[in-house]
């Protein structure tokens, strides 16, 4: 990685693990370390915010470069031509996570017990910036954290379903991001990297079924560009069937600024009824809401939402069913 990239990275306080990985303190983990609310995945999943680590394997590696994406987009390659080494990101990512928390230790905010807690994080989202499946060794990387006691989130853009195909062992729960409805806006949302991510996230979209994890489908909204698109949404996630639908306001911050407007910011009632009416046509309960991070929740089965996030198991009983 370029140093000019390294002393941005720094400066937006990521802390840098190795060659081509970084951690970040999301806003929810200090959230609630300090005595406030957790993200929405504590709503909707159970998971305890302040013992979540945010973190990627491919912080300068991305097919897609999103125009709704907040974060430095720096991408100086699809690959990644010198790789780590799993256990060394593993380890460098949990004591970087605990540096960057160091801080909070003194925080009159922050009870003792809470503060011991962050210390022992049972989470890993891997889902901070660019694409992780780029990273040729990411099974076994989820392998080891799910060793070390870890719960796995795996969020991706879907451009590589060789990679899904082969993953061994899944993460806990699985993200695809849905964000392109159709191939024209896809293309002009994504601006994919790669001449195939079309066709190759229609692979993915088919592939879902299979994958014997939990799986979500994250619909990234943007006011006037990607929605509403119901009927083009609602035949993707029917061919996807995951467990759980996430629809998601677009939020008008970092380089997105430079992108798009604050009026492309859906307003959250905006999103709810999308959620509904998309719910209503694939015979998903509406199942929870998150105003301040303009995200609703759709179930296939509200039965799971808190199905072994506690512990991170791979298979999940009935996951397919």
């Amino acid at each position: 990685m370029e140093n000019t990239y390294r002393q941005i990275y720094r400066k937006q306080h990521y802390g840098m693990v190795g060659k081509h990985s970084a951690v970040k303190v999301c806003h929810w983990t200090k959230s609630e370390l300090t005595g406030g609310d957790g993200c929405y995945k504590h709503l909707f999943y159970g998971i305890r915010s302040h013992q979540c680590i945010q973190m990627t394997p491919a912080v300068n590696s991305c097919t897609e470069n999103c125009s709704f994406c907040w974060r430095f987009q720096g991408f100086d390659s699809m690959h990644i031509s010198d790789e780590d080494d799993p256990e060394f990101i593993l380890e460098k990512s949990i004591e970087a996570h605990k540096k960057l928390l160091s801080g909070f230790k003194g925080n009159p905010k922050v009870t003792r017990e809470r503060w011991e807690e962050s210390q022992n994080p049972r989470h890993i989202a891997i889902s901070l910036t660019g694409e992780p499946t780029v990273y040729s060794r990411l099974g076994e990387f989820i392998e080891l954290a799910g060793r070390r006691g870890f719960t796995t989130f795996l969020v991706t853009n879907g451009t590589l379903p060789m990679v899904l195909e082969k993953l061994d062992p899944l993460p806990t729960q699985l993200y695809l991001t849905v964000a392109g409805p159709t191939k024209k806006v896809f293309n002009e949302v994504l601006n994919p990297a790669i001449g195939n991510a079309w066709e190759n996230f229609n692979r993915t979209l088919d592939l879902l079924p299979s994958l014997n994890t939990r799986k979500v489908i994250r619909h990234t909204l943007v006011k006037d560009v990607n929605m509403p698109f119901i009927d083009e949404y609602a035949e993707m996630d029917r061919r996807a069937d995951p467990h759980f639908i996430e629809s998601k306001g677009y939020v008008h911050v970092g380089q997105s600024m430079e992108r798009l407007s604050a009026s492309n910011m859906p307003p959250h009632q905006m999103v709810v009824d999308f959620s509904k009416e998309l719910g209503k046509r694939l015979g998903y309960e509406f199942t929870a809401e998150s105003p301040a991070s303009r995200v609703t929740l759709l179930c296939k089965d509200p039965g799971m939402r808190m199905i072994n996030l506690s512990n991170p198991v791979r298979l999940i009983s009935g996951a397919n069913s």
